[in-house]
C-alpha cells in the first residue's frame, strides 16, 4: 500500500496554507492533509479492488471532493472529504481526474507510484447525489493539544458515519485518522511575526496513545443494518512542523500489521466489502 508514505512525503514539502498563505507542512486551517490522506486511500482502493477498477473503467463510478451529504433521517448535512459514487448523469468526459488532483494538490509520488497511477483506469470528478454514494471517506488529524482534541475528534468522526448512513445505509463509511507522536510541534496559530518560534512540548508516546485509544472506541459495523464505520484506519506520524521530514511511526501506539486499524488491513477490508456489496451495479 502506498497511501501512508504518500501522505508523509507530501506533508514534508511546505505549501502555502492558512489565510496568510505562509509555507507550512501542516496548518489546522487547511484541509490539504485530509484531502491527501483520502487521495491515498482512493489510490490504494483502486489498486486493491478489481471490481472498483472495472467500475471506474466502464464509467460506472466517479468521485466528488468536499461533497455535502444530507442525513435523510435527521435532516442534517456534513461535508465529506471524498466520495466514490454512481454519476447522477452521463460521466463527465473532461472532469478533473485522480491524476489531475495529484498535480493540483502537490501530491508527492515516486516514479513507481506515478507508473502505477498511469496504469489505473481514468476516474473523474463529477456530479453525484447522496443516494448514489458508494464509499465516503473522512480524514481527521490530532497534531497537538492531544488531550483537548480527544472529544472533538471523536464527535466529528462519530457524526460522519451517522450522516453517511443516514443518507445511504449501503454506503461504505471510511474514517482516516492521523495522530502526531512528535515530542515537539510548531503550531502556526501560536506564532508571532519577528519573534522566536513558539514550540509546544508533548509527553510522548502517552499523548498519541490517548488519541489512538479514543479513536478505537468509535463504533464499527459489519453489515448495512448496523451503525458505525465500515473501515477505520489510524496513521501515527512524527511531525514537528518545523521543516524536518514527516515520517511514519511503526511502533506502538501505531497499529501493527494484522490489526483492523492498520492501513493495509483497513484498505483490504473496504475493498472486500465493496466487491461484495456492489457486485450487481
Amino acid at each position: 500500500m502506498h497511501g501512508p508514505q504518500i501522505l508523509v512525503d507530501t506533508m514534508t514539502v511546505p505549501q502555502p496554507r492558512g489565510r496568510s498563505k505562509a509555507l507550512w507542512q501542516y496548518h489546522s486551517r487547511s484541509d490539504l492533509h485530509s484531502k491527501v490522506a483520502c487521495w491515498g486511500a482512493f489510490f490504494d482502493l483502486l489498486r486493491t479492488s478489481a471490481l472498483l477498477k472495472r467500475h471506474a473503467s466502464s464509467g460506472k463510478v466517479i468521485f466528488g471532493v468536499n461533497f455535502e451529504m444530507r442525513d435523510y433521517a435527521a435532516d442534517r448535512k456534513k461535508d465529506l472529504d471524498l466520495v466514490i459514487a454512481r454519476p447522477s448523469g452521463p460521466p463527465p468526459p473532461d472532469g478533473p481526474s485522480l491524476s489531475d488532483l495529484a498535480t493540483q494538490w502537490g501530491i508527492v509520488l515516486t516514479p513507481t507510484q506515478r507508473k502505477e497511477l498511469a496504469s489505473l483506469p481514468t476516474i473523474r470528478r463529477g456530479q453525484v447525489t447522496g443516494s448514489g454514494v458508494l464509499v465516503a471517506l473522512e480524514a481527521k488529524a490530532a497534531m497537538t493539544a492531544h488531550g483537548k482534541a480527544q472529544p472533538r475528534l471523536y464527535d466529528e468522526l462519530n457524526s460522519s458515519h451517522a450522516c453517511i448512513h443516514g443518507a445511504s445505509s449501503q454506503a461504505l463509511a471510511v474514517g482516516l485518522v492521523m495522530v502526531n507522536a512528535s515530542a515537539t510541534f510548531v503550531s502556526p496559530g501560536m506564532q508571532r511575526p519577528n519573534s522566536s518560534a513558539v514550540v509546544s512540548a508533548h509527553v510522548q508516546p502517552a499523548a498519541a496513545a490517548g488519541i489512538v485509544d479514543k479513536v478505537k472506541q468509535l463504533p464499527r459495523r459489519t453489515g448495512s443494518h448496523q451503525q458505525g464505520f465500515d473501515g477505520l484506519g489510524i496513521l501515527v506520524v512524527n511531525a514537528a512542523n518545523d521543516g524536518t521530514p514527516v515520517t511514519l511511526v511503526s511502533v506502538p501506539p501505531a497499529p501493527a500489521p494484522g490489526e483492523i486499524f492498520f492501513w493495509n488491513d483497513m484498505i483490504t477490508r473496504v475493498a472486500n466489502e465493496y466487491d461484495t456489496r456492489f457486485a450487481s451495479i
